[in-house]
């Protein structure tokens, strides 16, 4: 198998300028930066502005006993500009600051969000979600989970969660995305994944 690597390093940019736009639960910051080309040149000086927020996880609860996953429903004020309405199927998803471990995040959360026990976790991949203007990064993890009492609305209420969590089978899941139902990317992302991969998770887990 042939891989693709790039042949620039960090000393092939150059940030020549920032500004700081607004600061808030994000930063919105302007960047003057330039390059170097792939004809061996460099680029003009040119900005860009960027949206600038912490890193994410975002984990898929998988029964394989019961071949049932826990997807959430939530309100999401990014979506009010796109109908039908603004309430989303996702997986359990949260931020983490720089000390803390992507894993640990993902199993509080799960806790938080589901009222989910994780008994194994397996990373699927991790990503840059819209690196043309924001640097926000997120880890997706699958956790193995008892789905056979896990449901109801979940959520801190200091932080004015209000999360509907529900259990369907695993090809129940693949269908919302088939039928366009699925709209965020860790979620399709995440279920493609054990799409792909169910049987093989089930063997793994089933050794431990």
């Amino acid at each position: 198998m042939t891989y693709i690597t790039t042949p620039f390093t960090q000393n092939d940019y150059e940030i020549v300028k920032r500004e700081l736009l607004y600061q808030g639960v994000f930063r919105m910051v302007r960047n003057h930066v330039r390059h170097r080309k792939f004809n061996g040149g460099w680029s003009n000086i040119f900005t860009r502005e960027i949206l600038e927020r912490r890193s994410a996880v975002g984990i898929l609860l998988y029964d394989p006993v019961l071949d049932q996953v826990v997807l959430i429903e939530q309100f999401r004020v990014g979506a009010l500009a796109n109908p039908p309405v603004p309430w989303l199927i996702e997986i359990v998803a949260g931020i983490y600051n720089e000390n803390e471990n992507p894993t640990d995040v993902a199993v509080r959360e799960s806790e938080e969000e589901a009222g989910a026990k994780i008994l194994d976790i397996y990373p699927i991949c991790e990503y840059f979600v819209s690196p043309g203007g924001s640097n926000e990064y997120i880890h997706i993890f699958c956790g193995k989970i008892d789905a056979s009492k896990l449901g109801g609305v979940h959520g801190l209420e200091h932080e004015n969660e209000d999360i509907r969590a529900f259990v369907i089978s695993a090809d129940e899941a693949f269908q919302l995305i088939k039928e366009g139902k699925i709209k965020t990317s860790p979620v399709i992302i995440s279920l493609q994944w054990l799409q792909l991969n169910r049987e093989w998770l089930k063997k793994l887990w089933q050794t431990k």
